[in-house]
């Protein structure tokens, strides 16, 4: 990895992004937990448009709590594992219970059925505790190595090589504005790097003017 300063560099992706609105449209980090758990290897396009019909059914974890899995199958049978998915969603509610009682630690949050590193950094961000970790999401995982921030493909040494190299109190947001990057400008194919705020640090880019 290169020996650039990455608190520094990052600073022009941190300022573009800092503060901007998760994709998922959520109302309540009931609703955000819920939904994070659905968009796992789904889009948050998709789960956008899913969740409202069923929130008006179950707008709490404790009318949650009260179903079994086949009762989320008529709302949720086009999203990805949504068998897995509402069996997840049903034991989770059922271990909360109440929406207050929805924990807000990385340590608790990961022992929940169907929330990893990814969907517990994305709950603590958007509910804006302090930051345990760093969102690495399918385009952090392809934006972060074209920066040269990290190297490899395994999430959880993505995350911690981000981590090693961005003080603490960014972490909440790197990871979101590398993800917004990606989604936005550093597409997986054709990227627009006359557009890219991260051009002039970056590996890949740098790589294709050599």
């Amino acid at each position: 990895m290169s020996k650039t300063d990455w608190s520094q560099a990052t600073q022009p992706v941190l300022k573009k992004y800092k503060g901007k609105a998760h994709p998922l449209e959520y109302k309540s980090i009931y609703q955000l937990v819920v939904m994070v758990i659905l968009s796992a290897q789904d889009s948050d396009k998709h789960i956008n448009q899913v969740a409202p019909p069923l929130f008006s059914v179950f707008p709490d974890m404790k009318s949650l709590s009260r179903e079994n899995a086949e009762a989320l199958f008529p709302f949720i049978s086009k999203v990805r594992n949504f068998g897995n998915k509402a069996k997840w969603l049903v034991e989770l509610a059922q271990t909360i219970k109440e929406d207050k009682k929805i924990p807000l630690t990385m340590e608790d949050l990961i022992k929940l059925p169907g929330i990893g590193r990814k969907s517990a950094n994305v709950i603590m961000r958007e509910a804006g505790v302090k930051a345990e970790g760093v969102i690495v999401d399918l385009h952090v995982l392809r934006v972060a190595p074209r920066l040269g921030i990290a190297i490899g493909t395994d999430p959880k040494k993505i995350e911690k090589q981000i981590m090693e190299v961005i003080p603490q109190k960014n972490w909440g947001d790197i990871g979101m504005a590398i993800s917004f990057l990606g989604r936005e400008t550093c597409r997986p194919t054709n990227p627009k790097h006359n557009e890219c705020v991260m051009k002039n640090t970056c590996d890949y880019f740098k790589s294709l003017q050599s």
